[in-house]
C-alpha cells in the first residue's frame, strides 16, 4: 500500500510539472502576450428578467486582464447567463454589456454537445480557433489533392493550399497535434482513447475532449462552468497548474470550493440581483460576508429602532397644531430615507420522505461480476453484497466503471458473466447522468410534478418543491429555463417521492453535482 501510494504521489507530481512545462512551451503564450492587456468586459446596470424571475437588477461587474474571478450564487441565481452573455448567447433586457471586440473567448459549457465521427485527437483539435480550423481544412486540402477527379482543379487547390499552410504555420499550428496529445494526456487520456472514435466514449470522457478543446482554443478569457465536475484527482491537479499558469483572465464556477480556493483571487457573488465583488478567495468571501451580514442586521436593528422612535412621535403629536410644522418635516424626512432590509437568509426546508417498506436483509448480491468493453476488462471476479440500512460510495477514476457498477445493479446494463441478485420487497431508485432527459422542457416544475404524481395534491407537491429550493413563483417557471443544477434538483425529487421507486434501495451517478457551494443550508432536511 505505502509503495502503490508513492508511485501514486509521484504520479500526480509529474503531472503537475507537465502541465506547467506545457504552458511553458506553448506557441500562444509568447505569441500573443500582448493580447493579454485587453480592456476590461464589463456589465454596467444590466437587468435581466425571464418571466416573472429577476435575475438581474442595475447589476454592475467587471472582468480585468489577468482576473481569476471565481463566480459564486445559489443555482438558478443566473451564473450561466452571465456567462452566455459574455459570449454575445443572450442579451440584457436594459443595461450594457462590454467586450472587446478582437477579445477571444473560451467557454467550458456543463452541456457537451454531439460528438461523433472523428477521432478524439481531432475533435479536440477541431475547436481551438483559428488553428483549427486551418488544420482541418489542410487535411480536406491533402484530400483533393490525392483525388483524380479534382485533376482539373488543381491550380486553384494547390494555390488555396499554399496560402493556408502559410498562415498555419505562422499561428504555430505544426505544434498543435502535439499540443493536444499532452493536454489530452493531462486530462486522463491513454494514446488508444486519443487516436480512438470519440463517438464511443461516455459523457463524462466526452466533456473532457470539450474541456480540451477549450483549452487549445488560446484564448485570452476563459470562461469555465464547473470545469472539475467530470475529471478524477490526477486531471483536477493538472487542470490547475493549467490554470495557475495561464496568463489571461479566467471566470469560473465550481462546486470545489478547495480547487476554486488555490485559483481565484476575487470572488463574484450573485445575489438578490446583485453582482458584488470580494477581494480573496473563497474562504476569505465566506467571512466578509457573514461581517457584512452582521453589519447589516446591526444597521437594520439601529433603523428600525429611528424609524420607530420617529413614529412615535409622530402619532403622539399628530393632532396638536403647536407640533403640526414638525410632525410634517418629520414625516417628509422618513419618506426620504432609503430603508435597510435585513439580508437575506437560505433556509432549511423540513420534508419527511415517506418512509419505505422493509426490504430485505440482503439489498443486492453481486457474485464473480465479469465485464468487459472489447478488449478493456472493467470487473473480472468482482463480488460484492449490500445489505440493509448501509450507505455505499463508489469512488474511481474516469473508465474506472462506476457508472457500470451502478447500471448493473439497477438493472440497466447486464454482466458479461456472474449474477446480480437484488433482495425481497426491493423498491429502487435510480437516478443517473441522463435522468435530466426524462424532464419536459414544455412544463413548468409544478406541472413536471403534477404529470408525475397526478393522485398527489398540490399542497403536497408545493412542499417536495420547496424541499428542493423551488419556492413561491420559482414552481413556474419553465422546465427549460432551469440552469444544469436546478434541473438535477428537480430529477432527484422526482426519484425521491415517487412512491413506485422509494428506497429500498437508491442508486445515484454523482447527484451532489446539483448542490450549491456555500448552499448547503439549503439542502432538505430529509438528507
Amino acid at each position: 500500500m505505502i509503495t502503490l501510494g508513492i508511485r501514486r504521489l509521484h504520479s500526480l507530481i509529474q503531472r503537475a510539472r507537465l502541465a506547467g512545462n506545457f504552458l511553458d512551451g506553448l506557441h500562444w503564450r509568447r505569441q500573443r502576450a500582448a493580447s493579454c492587456s485587453f480592456k476590461m468586459i464589463s456589465f454596467a446596470n444590466i437587468n435581466k428578467q425571464y418571466g416573472k424571475q429577476l435575475l438581474f437588477v442595475d447589476a454592475s461587474f467587471q472582468l480585468n486582464p489577468g482576473d481569476k474571478v471565481g463566480l459564486v450564487g445559489p443555482n438558478g441565481a443566473g451564473k450561466t447567463t452571465l456567462f452566455r452573455m459574455v459570449v454575445g448567447e443572450e442579451t440584457p433586457d436594459e443595461g450594457a454589456v462590454s467586450v472587446p471586440k478582437k477579445l477571444t473567448i473560451g467557454y467550458f459549457r456543463q452541456d457537451v454537445e454531439e460528438m461523433q465521427g472523428r477521432s478524439v485527437l481531432d475533435e479536440a483539435i477541431a475547436g481551438s480557433g483559428r488553428v483549427g480550423d486551418l488544420h482541418h481544412e489542410l487535411e480536406a486540402l491533402q484530400r483533393e489533392m490525392s483525388d483524380p477527379d479534382k485533376a482539373d482543379d488543381m491550380a486553384r487547390i494547390l494555390d488555396r493550399f499554399g496560402h493556408v499552410q502559410e498562415e498555419y504555420e505562422h499561428l504555430g499550428g505544426y505544434a498543435l497535434e502535439s499540443q493536444a496529445r499532452e493536454v489530452l494526456h493531462g486530462l486522463g487520456f491513454k494514446d488508444d482513447q486519443i487516436d480512438g472514435d470519440v463517438g464511443a466514449l461516455s459523457g463524462g470522457w466526452k466533456m473532457r475532449v470539450a474541456l480540451a478543446r477549450v483549452l487549445l482554443g488560446m484564448p485570452d478569457v476563459l470562461l469555465m462552468d464547473e470545469p472539475t465536475n467530470h475529471l478524477d484527482i490526477e486531471s483536477i491537479i493538472w487542470l490547475e497548474q493549467f490554470l495557475k499558469s495561464f496568463p489571461g483572465a479566467l471566470l469560473m464556477t465550481s462546486h470545489d470550493r478547495e480547487f476554486m480556493n488555490r485559483l481565484v483571487s476575487k470572488i463574484a457573488e450573485i445575489d438578490g440581483g446583485e453582482i458584488i465583488t470580494y477581494s480573496g478567495d473563497y474562504d476569505f468571501y465566506e467571512r466578509e460576508r457573514a461581517v457584512r451580514e452582521s453589519n447589516q442586521q446591526a444597521a437594520f436593528a439601529r433603523q428600525q429602532s429611528m424609524l420607530a422612535k420617529e413614529q412615535r412621535f409622530i402619532d403622539r403629536f399628530r393632532t396638536h397644531a403647536a407640533k403640526a410644522a414638525q410632525v410634517q418635516s418629520r414625516i417628509k424626512a422618513l419618506d426620504k430615507i432609503e430603508k435597510i432590509e435585513l439580508p437575506k437568509k437560505r433556509q432549511v426546508v423540513k420534508f419527511d420522505f415517506r418512509v419505505p417498506p422493509r426490504s430485505g436483509e440482503q439489498v443486492a448480491v453481486l457474485e464473480n461480476l465479469h465485464k468487459s468493453y472489447g478488449p478493456r476488462v472493467i470487473y473480472q471476479g468482482f463480488n460484492l453484497t449490500i445489505r440493509r440500512g448501509e450507505r455505499w460510495a463508489v469512488m474511481g477514476r474516469n473508465g474506472a466503471g462506476k457508472t457500470t457498477l451502478l447500471k448493473m445493479i439497477a438493472g440497466a446494463s447486464a454482466p458479461d458473466a456472474g449474477s446480480v441478485r437484488l433482495g425481497a420487497s426491493l423498491h429502487m431508485g435510480y437516478f443517473a447522468q441522463q435522468s435530466l432527459e426524462t424532464l419536459n422542457p414544455d412544463l413548468t416544475v409544478i406541472e413536471q410534478l403534477q404529470q408525475d404524481f397526478p393522485q398527489d395534491g398540490l399542497g403536497s407537491l408545493r412542499n417536495l418543491a420547496g424541499a428542493f429550493q423551488f419556492s413561491g413563483e420559482d414552481v413556474d417557471k419553465k422546465i427549460r429555463a432551469l440552469s444544469g443544477g436546478e434541473k438535477s434538483r428537480l430529477a432527484i425529487a422526482r426519484m425521491l417521492y415517487n412512491p413506485h421507486e422509494l428506497p429500498g434501495a437508491r442508486r445515484t451517478d454523482q447527484s451532489p453535482r446539483s448542490c450549491d457551494q456555500g448552499n448547503a443550508g439549503g439542502r432538505p432536511q430529509g438528507f
